[in-house]
């Protein structure tokens, strides 16, 4: 016989079998989902493991109280192998029966916007009314290259598609005439089961698509790599801009995704998050693929002089012990205005200490 895991012991846990009794403490209250990444680093397993141990991370996730798992899609490279987020999307719906389904996010600007508007709205009938739709422009330029996008074109090919997603779903026939894209009395099929369409999330981080964002009224999610504080300033923009526009800013949920490293000490966390901000900055800094189009100095706030690596450890990376982690999540609600994290933990033990050990104490409806 193999011996217990500690997942062995979470899902026993999830089952009541023990439960977790923390000691009582103020209550941090914001939503929570996980940002799923599918890494293959250095192709150390085969390609079946890292999606089997995705699935079982989601299937802990279905059981436990988040909110929604968010599936990055990414091409060409091993940073995360989900070329398709809707079709691994129907999948996780098979599999799951409580957890909403996030894109995070569709990268619209290579999509024919008319199939972007089927796929997600057969994901979203297919869940049963769980698709959440995020939608972003993507800056990789291998990807653009890849699929003849021009790099110069894709902000506006980027909202001219989720203009045309949204006009698809809302009306019985399309007839649209954009700048790269016309349609002439077109029955858009399926239409969503969520009416008038799933939530939508647009991914912001640039002072020009927040600002885009906010004048059309589309709720943002936001980035993994800018520092807390810039986040805070990103957010407030966002809000100001939103209400100038007539638009209420009341009821949204702004997914905010942050770095997460939790282990046992604070020694063995800031290890997880230095490895881990060693991984994402060796990522951004590869000039053929983002060509200084990554993470700014902007997006820290910071010195040019200062290290990258600990600028994620620093200023990005929430890390520490269960306990330290609930300190850290009640200061960012405050200053950060954090009303809904997005995980990406840094390992799979940073996963699972935070679903058993922190989830419980801070999730809410």
């Amino acid at each position: 016989m193999r011996a217990p895991t500690h997942t062995d012991h979470l899902f026993r846990t999830i089952r009541g079998e023990h439960l977790f009794r923390p000691q009582p403490r103020n209550p941090v209250q914001v939503k929570c989902g996980v940002l799923q990444f599918f890494s293959w680093p250095d192709r150390r397993v085969d390609l079946e493991t890292v999606y089997a141990r995705a699935f079982e991370r989601i299937a802990i996730m279905d059981r436990t109280g988040y909110d929604a798992v968010w599936l990055a899609e990414h091409h060409f490279s091993s940073y995360s192998i989900c070329p398709s987020v809707h079709m691994m999307g129907t999948h996780v719906a098979a599999r799951t029966k409580n957890l909403r389904i996030g894109t995070a996010v569709s990268l619209a600007a290579f999509y024919h916007p008319l199939r972007l508007a089927e796929e997600v709205a057969l994901l979203d009938v297919l869940s049963e009314g769980r698709a959440n739709w995020g939608a972003g422009r993507g800056f990789d330029q291998v990807e653009f290259r890849a699929f003849d996008v021009p790099m110069e074109e894709s902000s506006a090919r980027f909202r001219e598609s989720v203009d045309i997603v949204l006009h698809a779903w809302q009306n019985e026939r399309l007839t649209y005439r954009g700048k790269y894209w016309e349609f002439e009395d077109v029955e858009v099929l399926p239409k969503p089961r969520q009416k008038p369409h799933p939530p939508i999330w647009v991914a912001a981080s640039s002072e020009g698509a927040i600002r885009w964002a906010a004048q059309q009224g589309h709720t943002i999610m936001m980035d993994p790599h800018s520092s807390h504080s810039k986040i805070a300033e990103k957010r407030e923009f966002y809000r100001t801009t939103l209400e100038e526009h007539g638009h209420s800013f009341a009821g949204r949920h702004i997914p905010m995704a942050r770095l997460l490293a939790i282990a046992d000490t604070q020694q063995e966390a800031e290890q997880v998050a230095r490895s881990g901000a060693q991984w994402m900055v060796g990522a951004y800094m590869d000039q053929k693929r983002f060509g200084g189009v990554g993470p700014t100095d902007k997006d820290f706030g910071a010195d040019k002089a200062a290290d990258p690596i600990d600028r994620y450890v620093n200023d990005v990376v929430i890390h520490g012990t269960p306990e330290s982690v609930l300190d850290q999540l009640e200061q960012l609600r405050d200053e950060m205005f954090l009303e809904y994290l997005l995980c990406a933990p840094l390992s799979h033990r940073s996963f699972l200490l935070f679903t058993e050990q922190v989830l419980p104490r801070v999730a809410s409806a």
